[in-house]
């Protein structure tokens, strides 16, 4: 990739500005760069970089300086965002300009006599759109104005159908993460989660055994470790798939909990280290989660919500969620707080009637009403082949599919995520994953991609996208008999449209649906199976003011009925 310095030449900068300071303008990905007389174009909505020189250096660079960037757009509105450190005398600003036209910006460095970082200015143009991912089509994922779903920023609805990849991207090689980006576009998952340091199953930090970050009380971040993750990043996308970084995972059990820095870093590092990679991968298409897996319940909240209101609280953003421990419920402790744009919860891995009961009738299946709105989407279902922790039995694929159909009706459906064991901690088969002896040991990662849950995952798409599922809500008023009050494994989730045009039902095992007459659709109706994706006709019995409809076999299956338009 070509470099060119603001104001002439490489060679012309390193003769002039003192301290060989430069600035060089990139735009991530592309052959070309951006440079002071806008020579190069950056398509809208593309990662556009700026590369900055320090006139000094920093014995700790996160520490001891501050880059701060302020881009205008063409409309003259203002965008502050942070740089970030890159090792050496190396600093970054990274952004994805969503306006057509030119552009300019300008830098405050907390260090004002750092004249590399201090007060550089600069210019790029941004012209249409020309690369082939939704990201490239649409735009950046967004929370859509109703609050209850998700979309691209033209509009364009977007289905969270997420993977626990909490390890993949920290032990995987190139190649394997390549094959692992594969296998997810073919099964139809639009989004991956990820761990982004070391953390309980990863102790010793990524596949080089090398931490993200060393210190407790005054952090120092390690650079190299972080760009591998670009790449990584970067690949995700490409793919066309959401990168779902958890910034801090921060559960305070296990064998060392001091590993995960949600858990033992003070705040004000807490948010330093946030700060940074937030820094690093603000340009690319993206959704935090800002902790994973702790308790933020009652007084706990508290400290995530300074976290959270010191990183996110100053301007736009990328939606931002918590990942909360399993059957931990946080909206109300989280509710008036502005930054929080999507809930997400954990049904866990437990199998018991407690556990089925709190997904189908406890606060996932009622809050979805409480004002402000946002989208419900159950981030950590049960694992396939986990050990589920009542019966001690490997969780099978109808288990799965039964936690992933109730997550989606039982609230608006704008996603949730599936996990295969095996595959969220990168293992080779032979013994359980790091620090989660309990879980079981699972199938190689390789195999684990493919294993039968996974694989339906495509049918779960293929369901959802066709149907406008935005319009539906919970409408567990639609059915005329609910055998889910007497035995909760038998629950059957409903939704429908608000205009009664479309009706969808989910039984896990129950032979026949009983639906209301008034709720029910004029128009067809048909069987999806979930297990293979096939459809066939369904034809209803009506009896009084219910009709009933019988299922092809046994096992689960989805009644979807659809007044022609």
């Amino acid at each position: 990739m070509r470099k060119t310095c603001l104001g002439g030449s490489l060679a012309q900068m390193l003769t002039r500005c003192p301290g060989f300071v430069c600035c060089v303008l990139v735009v991530w990905g592309l052959s070309g760069i951006r440079a002071a007389a806008g020579e190069e174009d950056v398509p809208r909505w593309s990662l556009f970089e700026a590369t900055f020189t320090s006139a000094r250096h920093y014995d700790n660079p996160i520490q001891d300086n501050e880059l701060r960037v302020t881009f205008t757009s063409p409309s003259g509105q203002t965008r502050p965002v942070r740089g970030f450190w890159d090792g050496g005398t190396t600093w970054r600003v990274r952004i994805a300009p969503d306006e057509i036209g030119n552009w300019t910006f300008v830098t405050v460095a907390s260090v004002e006599s750092d004249t590399g970082l201090h007060g550089r200015t600069g210019r790029f143009r941004v012209t249409e759109q020309r690369g082939a991912t939704r990201f490239d089509r649409h735009g950046p994922v967004r929370v859509r104005p109703d609050r209850r779903f998700l979309q691209h920023a033209d509009g364009t609805p977007f289905f969270w159908l997420a993977d626990t990849g909490w390890n993949a991207a920290l032990l995987s090689t190139p190649g394997e993460w390549q094959h692992y980006l594969r296998e997810r576009v073919r099964q139809r998952f639009t989004a991956v989660q990820w761990v982004t340091t070391q953390w309980r199953a990863a102790p010793e930090g990524d596949r080089q055994q090398a931490a993200a970050f060393t210190g407790q009380e005054r952090i120092a971040v390690d650079p190299m470790f972080f760009q591998r993750l670009d790449a990584k990043l970067t690949a995700l996308n490409r793919a066309g798939l959401l990168g779902v970084p958890v910034l801090l995972w921060a559960i305070g059990s296990g064998s060392n909990p001091a590993v995960n820095p949600g858990f033992s870093l003070p705040e004000g590092e807490a948010v330093r280290l946030v700060r940074y990679m937030v820094a690093r991968w603000q340009g690319h298409n993206v959704v935090w989660i800002l902790a994973g897996d702790g308790d933020y319940r009652e007084e706990k909240a508290g400290r995530w919500k300074r976290i959270g209101r010191a990183v996110f609280g100053d301007g736009p953003h990328a939606p931002v969620l918590l990942h909360p421990g399993g059957m931990h419920w946080v909206l109300r402790e989280f509710q008036d707080e502005p930054w929080i744009d999507i809930h997400g919860y954990q049904g866990g891995h437990g199998d018991d009637d407690k556990t089925l009961a709190w997904m189908t009738q406890g606060p996932p299946a009622r809050d979805w009403t409480l004002e402000p709105v946002r989208p419900f989407i159950n981030l950590e279902p049960p694992y396939e082949r986990h050990l589920a922790y009542q019966s001690r039995m490997p969780i099978a694929p109808h288990t799965v599919r039964r936690a992933v159909y109730w997550s989606l009706l039982n609230a608006p459906p704008a996603g949730v995520t599936y996990g295969g064991h095996g595959v969220w901690g990168w293992d080779d088969g032979t013994r359980p994953p790091t620090d989660h002896a309990r879980s079981g040991i699972p199938l190689p990662w390789r195999q684990a991609l493919v294993m039968p849950g996974a694989e339906q995952m495509a049918h779960v798409a293929a369901l959802f996208t066709p149907i406008d599922f935005w319009r539906l809500r919970p409408a567990p008023h639609a059915l005329a008999e609910q055998p889910g009050a007497r035995q909760p494994r038998r629950f059957i989730a409903a939704a429908a449209s608000e205009s009664n045009d479309l009706l969808v039902c989910y039984t896990p095992e129950e032979r026949t649906i009983r639906v209301s007459v008034e709720a029910m659709p004029r128009g067809r109706a048909t069987w999806f199976d979930p297990r293979t994706g096939a459809r066939t006709n369904a034809s209803g019995v009506r009896s009084g003011q219910e009709v009933a409809f019988e299922t092809p076999s046994h096992g689960d299956w989805v009644l979807i009925v659809t007044t022609a338009r």
